[in-house]
């Protein structure tokens, strides 16, 4: 179910108070792009945090559960473009250096300060680089052009292959909400996903804080997948330092909601070699469990992906996808009905050799398409969001590491 959200918060352009951020590159790539972000709060703020449950998670997701499990910390510092996952022994010991090198430079315990890291796997951090720079750094560091939180410096220091920087702000209240978001590949979440973070300086109690970040992440973050593969580093955190005083539970939810919606179609645009994002609306389902089973099994099926890239109105491929949920049992074709946009294509039509041009102009003229699904069961609905299959996924991924 997706949160109430009663008044959509409008774009912003303001930063939250009492943040600072900090970007450099410490040459984890050799290509003269920031690849380390610190973001930190002048004051303790409220945390909420979610993480990926796989079994190769890296030394920086252990790390930051453990920052994040008493509800405070002072910020996050990120390592871009190196996962620094599988690299044994010394790769946990260079986590745990790194996250005491930035604590120190900002004057917090290293206990406060959650460590992200995403890129390659299997490969130790440049230590002498980053050591040389968390050392030499002073704080608060210089200014950046919006001030001394420039999200929008960490959201491009953040980047691996992502063509462009995923930045929001809205406004709560008297309250500012920032968020940034990196993730365009390994993209399928179990619990979280890519690197996310938000900070705001509203008030808002711990228990308060973790339930809306909890639901707001299960509607917008957990149902974004661009190739079904989980990545071993996802984090997703919030930050509420409270300096701008209370704001209302509702109207906080909403601009969670709407920042993080932002964000995700940011991402599936953004997907690696993606031309279109794909929006798969399922209503009519038992639950929204099961809404959201039949919403991921479309839109990660690489033969509807590659329809809507080729703009093929193939509806067949839409109903071998949602087949595919072979346990559920009360999915009854007679039942179910299929569109794209606005044009149902199924069950199939009469006037179904007209309909096919509409939908075949339909995927070509527009760079988001909807597919909708009515599984006729009863009234569980969810929305999930991916992109097209290209050949540009299929050049960048045969050539990450090369």
């Amino acid at each position: 179910m997706s949160p109430a959200v009663p008044n959509p918060a409008a774009p912003h352009s303001a930063v939250p108070e009492g943040f600072t951020v900090h970007t450099a590159h410490v040459g984890v790539l050799d290509d003269g792009r920031d690849d380390l972000c610190l973001i930190t709060s002048d004051v303790p703020a409220r945390v909420a945090a979610v993480f990926t449950r796989s079994r190769f998670a890296g030394p920086s997701v252990h790390l930051s559960r453990d920052a994040a499990a008493d509800g405070r910390a002072r910020g996050v510092v990120v390592v871009a473009r190196n996962a620094n996952v599988a690299t044994g022994p010394q790769g946990a010991a260079n986590a745990a250096a790194v996250q005491e090198l930035a604590a120190r430079a900002c004057g917090a315990e290293p206990g406060d300060l959650l460590i992200a890291s995403t890129g390659v796997i299997g490969r130790q951090y440049p230590m002498d680089s980053i050591t040389a720079h968390l050392t030499g750094l002073s704080w608060p560091p210089p200014s950046g052009p919006d001030g001394p939180a420039d999200m929008a410096a960490a959201a491009r220091a953040i980047m691996t292959t992502d063509t462009l920087p995923k930045h929001v702000s809205v406004k709560v209240g008297d309250a500012t909400l920032t968020g940034i978001a990196k993730g365009v590949g390994m993209l399928e979440p179990d619990m979280a996903t890519l690197l996310v973070f938000f900070v705001t300086d509203a008030e808002v109690e711990q228990d308060v804080l973790r339930d809306v970040f909890k639901r707001v992440m299960d509607v917008t973050f957990n149902a974004v997948s661009i190739d079904t593969d989980t990545s071993t580093s996802d984090t997703a955190v919030l930050f509420a330092n409270g300096l701008a005083g209370p704001v209302d539970t509702e109207e906080f939810t909403g601009a969670l909601y709407e920042a993080a919606l932002r964000l995700v179609k940011m991402i599936a645009s953004d997907g690696e070699g993606a031309s279109k994002l794909i929006q798969v609306e399922v209503t009519g389902a038992r639950d929204s469990a099961q809404a959201k089973r039949v919403g991921k099994t479309v839109v990660n099926s690489p033969l509807v992906k590659t329809a809507v890239h080729g703009a093929d109105p193939n509806w067949g491929r839409v109903v071998m996808a949602i087949g595919k949920c072979q346990s559920d049992t009360d999915i009854e074709p007679e039942r179910v009905a299929v569109r794209f946009g606005e044009v149902e294509v199924y069950p199939p039509k009469a006037d179904e050799a007209e309909r096919r041009p509409v939908v075949a102009d339909y995927l070509r003229a527009n760079d988001e398409v909807v597919i909708g699904i009515d599984l006729g069961i009863a009234d569980g609905s969810f929305t999930v969001y991916g992109c097209d299959l290209t050949e540009g996924y299929v050049k960048l991924n045969s050539e990450y590491t090369t």
